[in-house]
Formats: structure tokens, sequence, C-alpha cells
């Protein structure tokens, strides 16, 4: 099984190609973006480029492929302009960024749970992640583990934030409209009064609405202060 990336692009035989790979990989993103990642296949793509999907196999081997080709080339819209030295403010600034791409291109979020191809995008970025906190005194691993904990972070609130988006989608109701469905079974599980945390919740809690924004910051920042308290020194 050889990596995508160590393919070579043209064929060494056969008419040149019509279009370039990287056209492919936009012409994927384009159809997840639009309408989910089920949507791919070679034959939708092939659609798109208006190419016949016997073609593409010039290009990759297979759908995984090209989703690794999707995936890497989504890595750069992450990249930072720079790396200020700053390890908390590049790293939420990473983090940020890693969210609204993921908001951009939904299919990306239940991708990141999985193993992911090493594209050149991707590695790139991991380059870039280490370079923020390298120098804090810490080993190799510990660079790795914090980075990864951001990423996770990120990658576990965004696919709640996505999960939420595609029910009210699905549903035709927003979360208020759903809560006020599932309230005459909540109240007989209170009366019986076998509840009374969750019972004061009811009462107490969601006085103020809190978006997915302030959400996201309170998160990012709590996590970051437990990082910085275990830095040495």
């Amino acid at each position: 099984m050889t990596s995508v990336w160590m393919r070579p692009e043209e064929p060494a035989r056969g008419p040149r190609p019509s279009f370039s790979r990287a056209q492919l990989t936009e012409a994927a993103i384009r159809v997840a973006d639009a309408e989910g990642l089920k949507a791919i296949s070679m034959r939708r793509v092939a659609t798109e480029i208006g190419s016949g999907t016997m073609s593409l196999y010039r290009y990759v081997s297979g759908k995984d492929d090209l989703i690794d080709l999707m995936l890497d080339a989504v890595a750069v819209e992450y990249m930072p302009a720079e790396v200020s030295g700053d390890w908390r403010a590049d790293l939420r600034g990473l983090a940020v960024r890693t969210r609204q791409v993921m908001l951009r291109h939904p299919w990306i979020a239940p991708l990141t749970v999985g193993r992911q191809a090493a594209g050149p995008n991707r590695i790139r970025l991991m380059e870039t992640g280490l370079r923020m906190v390298d120098g804090l005194g810490i080993s190799i691993d510990g660079m790795l583990t914090i980075t990864g904990t951001v990423m996770a972070f990120v990658s576990g609130f965004v696919s709640a934030e996505v999960a939420e988006v595609e029910a009210s989608r699905l549903t035709g109701m927003d979360v208020t409209e759903w809560m006020a469905r599932q309230a005459p079974f909540i109240q007989s599980l209170l009366e019986t009064g076998e509840y009374p945390l969750f019972s004061r919740m009811t009462q107490e809690a969601g006085r103020r609405y809190v978006s997915w924004d302030e959400r996201f910051a309170y998160g990012l920042d709590r996590l970051l202060d437990g990082v910085a308290a275990r830095l040495p020194g």
C-alpha cells in the first residue's frame, strides 16, 4: 500500500492527463462541503470535473486516496502566518483557526478520530505546532502531548457543534424545541424525587444563553491554564 504522495502524478505512458491531482482534490472538497462525505465516490467526483470514472484511477487508487488528498489540502488552511514565540497565543490561534476550518468543512470532524495519512501539508502543520512549544524545557513526547491534547479538544468540541447543526436539520427542531418535546418525560422523572441534582439543574441552569463561541473559549483557556501549570519552573 504505497502512499498516494509516493506515486507520480502523471503516468509514464499514455496520453497527457486532462486535469491535475490538485483539481481532482478541489472538486472532491466542493462535493463534500456541499453534500457531505457520503456523497464522495469516484463516479460523483468524475461527474463534477466532467470526466469518465475510470480516468480518475490514473491519479488515485480509490476513495481512500482521495480522502487523504482532501485532508492534506485542507490542512493548509490551519497554518498560521508565523509563530510568534508566545506558546500560549500561538496554540490558541491554532485552535481557533482549526475550529473555523472544521466548521467550514464539516466533513472533517468525523475523520479526525481515526488514522490520518501523513501528507506533506499535515507534516508541515505538525512541525509548526511543535515549534510553538519548542524551548519550554519539555521532551518531544511532552510537546506532542500538548499539541495533540489541544487538537483533540478542538476536534471533540467541533464534532458536538456539527452534530447539533445536523440534528436540527434532520429533525426540523432547534435545541429549545427539542427540549420542550422531552419535558413531559423529564417531569415524570423529577416527580420521583430520585434526581435532586438533575432537578436543581432544571431549575437553576441555563438562565443565560451561552454561545458555542463562549463555550469554546472557556474550555480552551482552561485547557491552556492546565498546560501552563505543568510547565517546568
